[in-house]
């Protein structure tokens, strides 16, 4: 006997399955990353030793194995275990650009907003602003989501949306859209 679900309840069940979708496999950032020189390019940078803190400025441009970082201005510290943070804001069309390719997988998430903050040590993305996120398959979009405010976890490969007044999203809420995984047709037995 199954158990009986309250209507009330069942848009939240409804809602936590499909944002498990986009979750999917666990398959995390590439890890190799961590271990990559950071290379940028930049109109001017400054170094202060003694804080561990680079500011660049000026069409940034920024790798890390596959990792990719555009922006106006960059603040990037020096964590004492090796890995490095980084503040992003301003870049084209106002917004910064951030991607990477997920470990074992074909895919790369990428996205933008007017602000990036990159947390090397617990490996977290969150976009503040007119925030865009969109998971890649090769080079075709197949998730994307959209609102004021996205934190991604590379680690876990969950990530959270929250609307806003300022949000890229009509209205401030909160959208996306989620594909079907590859083989989802072969899998549920329905001919395309």
């Amino acid at each position: 006997m199954r158990p009986m679900i309250p209507a009330a309840t069942r848009p939240l069940i409804r809602a936590l399955i499909l944002s498990l979708g986009l979750v999917g496999a666990a398959a995390q950032a590439e890890r190799a990353d961590r271990l990559k020189p950071l290379n940028f390019v930049a109109d001017s940078a400054r170094a202060d030793d003694a804080r561990q803190v680079n500011i660049l400025t000026g069409d940034v441009d920024i790798t890390k194995g596959t990792m990719v970082l555009r922006a106006q201005r960059v603040e990037v510290r020096q964590n004492p275990n090796g890995t490095q943070t980084a503040v992003a804001t301003g870049g084209k069309a106002g917004r910064a650009y951030f991607r990477q390719k997920r470990e074992g997988l074909d895919e790369f998430i990428e996205g933008e907003s007017e602000r990036i903050d990159y947390d090397g040590v617990s490996d977290v993305v969150h976009f503040t602003g007119r925030a865009v996120m969109r998971r890649l398959r090769g080079a075709t979009v197949a998730d994307e989501v959209v609102g004021q405010t996205i934190t991604y976890n590379n680690t876990t490969d969950v990530f959270q949306v929250v609307g806003g007044p300022a949000s890229a999203a009509p209205g401030g809420r909160v959208r996306g859209v989620i594909s079907p995984k590859p083989g989802a047709e072969a899998a549920s037995g329905v001919q395309p």
